[in-house]
C-alpha cells in the first residue's frame, strides 16, 4: 500500500512527489513517456545532457524541468508506465491502480491518487485534416524537442495562442522558415483581452514580458503573416499539397504546402479523471470539461486529486505549485502534517495560483477558443479512428440524447483512441445539433481500459 500514487511526470507531478517525499509519504510515480518531464519539459534530461546546444533555442524555461526532475529523484518512479484503470475506493485497501509496464499489467494500491496527466492539443477538424503532411504545432514541438528533428521544405503555422508563437520563435532562432503563418485570432481580441491586462500584469509579470518577447519574433518568424484569417481548408491528392484560407478581407486565397501544423490551443486530457467518475463542468470560457476540484486539488471521487493542466489549462508555473498543493493536502488527510502547517505551507502557492488565473482570463480573451467546430462542414472527419463525418452524427442527433447514446448509431468514440481525440468535438458537433449548450450534452462515459491492453498484458496480470 502506497501513500499516493502519482500518474504523470510533468511539473505538476514531478512537484507533487518530491513535496510527498519531504513530507515523509510514501509516494509512486507512473508516467507514460520514456522519461520524465510532461509535454512542457519532454526529454529535458537528455537534451541536458546530450544536445546542450539546443537549449539554446527551447529555452530557460525548458531547462527548468531538469531541476525539476532532479528534486523528484528519490522518489520511485516508473517510466514507459501506462495506467489505465484506477478501482473503487474502499476503506481498508483503497484505490487500486492498473498499469502497463514492458508488456505485463501490474498493480498498486493508494490511500491517495493524484492525476496529474495535463492537457492535450484540442483538436482541430478542418476539411483535409487528415491528409499526410498536416499535423500539430504540438506534436512538431515534440519531435523538436525529443529529437532536435524540424520538417523539410513549405511549412504553413495556423491557429491561434502562445503555443504556435513559441514554436514559430523557436524555428527562427534553429534557422527553419516558415512559409506563412495563418492567425486565426478574431478581430478585437486584443481590445477585448485589454480589460485583463492589468491584473496580468501583476499576477504574471514575468510570463508577460516573455509573450510580448515571442510576439515581436512571431512576426519575423514568416515569409508572410495572415491574420484574422477564416475558413482553413487542406487540399491534396494522397497527401497535402495546398492550404486554402479566407483573409481579413474575405478573399479566398491559396498556398503551396508540404507541411501545415494546426492549433487553437490546449484543453484538460479527461480521460482518467472521467473513468473515476469525478464530477465535471463546462468551462465556457475555455470551450472545454474540467473536473470540479476545490482550492486544494480534490476531486469529488474520494481519495482522488488533480493537479496541473488537466484540472484547467494555467500552465506550467501553475502546474508545478498545484502538485505542491494538491500533495501537501494528502500529507494533511493522512495524518502528516496539522491543517495549520498545510495552510502555511500552500500559501505562496495559492497566491502563485491566483496570479496565473488572472493571466488565464487575458489570454482567453486574446485567444479565444474557435466558436465554429461545431458549425463545421458535413464532410469533415470528426472521429478519426472510425472515420466518422460531421454530417453521420447531424444525422442522427435526434435520436441520440448525447455522446454515449451517439456510440451505438455511429461507432463515433470506439475506437483506439477511446474517444479522446474527438470527445469535445463530438460534444461541439451534437450541441448545434440540437441547439443545447455543450453542458447539457455531456461527454462520453469513460471505461477500462483507458488505454488499449494486450491479452498478453491482461494474462500477466492474472498470473
Amino acid at each position: 500500500m502506497r501513500d499516493l500514487v502519482v500518474i504523470g511526470a510533468g511539473p505538476a507531478g514531478l512537484s507533487a512527489a518530491a513535496t510527498a517525499h519531504a513530507l515523509g509519504l510514501d509516494a509512486l510515480i507512473l508516467d507514460e513517456q520514456p522519461a520524465a518531464g510532461g509535454q512542457i519539459y519532454r526529454n529535458v534530461e537528455r537534451v541536458t545532457e546530450q544536445r546542450p546546444a539546443d537549449l539554446a533555442f527551447l529555452g530557460r524555461d525548458y531547462a527548468h524541468g531538469r531541476t525539476l526532475a532532479r528534486a523528484a529523484f528519490a522518489v520511485d518512479r516508473r517510466q514507459g508506465a501506462t495506467v489505465w484503470h484506477i478501482g473503487p475506493m474502499t476503506k481498508s485497501d483503497g484505490r487500486q491502480v492498473v498499469w502497463s509496464e514492458a508488456g505485463a499489467a501490474q498493480t498498486v494500491n493508494a490511500r491517495a491518487v493524484l492525476i496529474a496527466t495535463g492537457a492535450m492539443e484540442r483538436p482541430v477538424p478542418i476539411p483535409g485534416w487528415t491528409l499526410p503532411g498536416v499535423t500539430t504545432v504540438g506534436a512538431l514541438q515534440t519531435v523538436l524537442k525529443q529529437s532536435g528533428v524540424y520538417p523539410q521544405g513549405r511549412v504553413v503555422l495556423a491557429g491561434s495562442g502562445p503555443l504556435l508563437m513559441l514554436l514559430a520563435s523557436q524555428y527562427a532562432a534553429v534557422g527553419v522558415q516558415i512559409e506563412a503563418i495563418l492567425d486565426t485570432t478574431p478581430p478585437g481580441a486584443l481590445n477585448r483581452a485589454m480589460l485583463w491586462l492589468p491584473l496580468a500584469l501583476v499576477g504574471a509579470r514575468r510570463t508577460m514580458l516573455k509573450g510580448r518577447r515571442l510576439r515581436a519574433a512571431y512576426g519575423r518568424a514568416a515569409r508572410q503573416v495572415w491574420n484574422g484569417v477564416t475558413g482553413i481548408r487542406a487540399e491534396g491528392e494522397g497527401a497535402l499539397r495546398v492550404v486554402r484560407f479566407t483573409d481579413a478581407s474575405g478573399i479566398t486565397r491559396e498556398l503551396e504546402a508540404d507541411t501545415l501544423a494546426l492549433h487553437e490551443g490546449v484543453i484538460p486530457n479527461p480521460q482518467l479523471a472521467r473513468l473515476v467518475e469525478a464530477e465535471h463542468a463546462w468551462d465556457a470560457r475555455q470551450r472545454c470539461f474540467r473536473p470540479v476540484l476545490d482550492g486544494y486539488g480534490r476531486s469529488s471521487a474520494p481519495g482522488v486529486y488533480v493537479a496541473g493542466d488537466g484540472g484547467g489549462i494555467l500552465g506550467a508555473e501553475a502546474a508545478e505549485a498545484s502538485g505542491r498543493v494538491a500533495a501537501t493536502t494528502v500529507a494533511l488527510s493522512l495524518g502528516k502534517i496539522a491543517e495549520a502547517e498545510r495552510e502555511i505551507r500552500v500559501a505562496p502557492d495559492l497566491d502563485r495560483l491566483t496570479g496565473q488565473r488572472w493571466l488565464r482570463r487575458f489570454l482567453d480573451a486574446m485567444f479565444p477558443p474557435p466558436d465554429w467546430i461545431g458549425r463545421m462542414a458535413d464532410q469533415t472527419v470528426v472521429c478519426r479512428c472510425e472515420e466518422v463525418r460531421a454530417a453521420d452524427i447531424r444525422k442522427v442527433a435526434g435520436h441520440a440524447q448525447g455522446p454515449n447514446q451517439l456510440k451505438a448509431y455511429t461507432r463515433a468514440g470506439m475506437g483506439p483512441c477511446q474517444g479522446r481525440l474527438c470527445g469535445h468535438t463530438v460534444t461541439e458537433v451534437l450541441a448545434e445539433a440540437k441547439a443545447m449548450a455543450p453542458g447539457e450534452v455531456g461527454y462520453y462515459h469513460i471505461r477500462p481500459p483507458a488505454k488499449p491492453v494486450t491479452i498478453d498484458e491482461l494474462a500477466a496480470l492474472a498470473e
